[in-house]
């Protein structure tokens, strides 16, 4: 069951993310760190209701993060579509005991689903340049990879902007 999360998920949220920060680590991806994301990066995704949660068994095992705010690092990106009505996709992330289990494929049905829903032009996001197993999972969805951007506090390597055109 997807849902929006609440206040009381902060904890568990934040231990789902330290723990696929600490799997990616020990695969060689050195996307997420001690430092993001923080507790107070997800407090505030839940405060402005758009941070969402996939349960099993009561079991919150993945989240996903649906915002209409473009963060500054996207401003000079040259995006598919006007930026009048987009959504952005940050911070999905399954519990490495249930990656490989469709998680990370249901909370993105959900995500477009719920965009095209509400009648968005696209659906923007990106991916670590090092994690080409996202890459590939978002160009199998049908996003289109354009630029690059920069988070210095995450990585000196880049990341990769996707776009997926939706309602035009």
């Amino acid at each position: 069951m997807i849902s929006k999360a609440s206040i009381s998920d902060l904890e568990h949220i934040y231990s789902l993310t330290k723990s696929c920060a600490e799997h990616m680590i020990a695969n060689g991806i050195f996307q997420w760190n001690e430092k993001y994301p923080s507790n107070k990066v997800l407090k505030k995704d839940i405060e402005l209701q758009q941070i969402w949660k996939l349960e099993v068994h009561e079991t919150i095992v993945g989240i996903i993060v649906l915002t209409k705010v473009e963060d500054k690092e996207y401003l000079n990106v040259k995006w598919l579509t006007k930026n009048v009505n987009n959504i952005y996709i940050h911070r999905l992330a399954v519990l490495p005991a249930y990656q490989g289990k469709k998680c990370a494929q249901k909370l993105m049905d959900f995500a477009e689903n719920y965009a095209s829903n509400k009648k968005y032009s696209s659906i923007r996001l990106d991916t670590f340049s090092q994690n080409k197993r996202n890459q590939l999972f978002y160009e199998k969805r049908n996003y289109t990879k354009l630029e690059n951007i920069y988070f210095p506090n995450q990585s000196e390597y880049p990341f990769y902007c996707y776009e997926k055109v939706l309602n035009v």
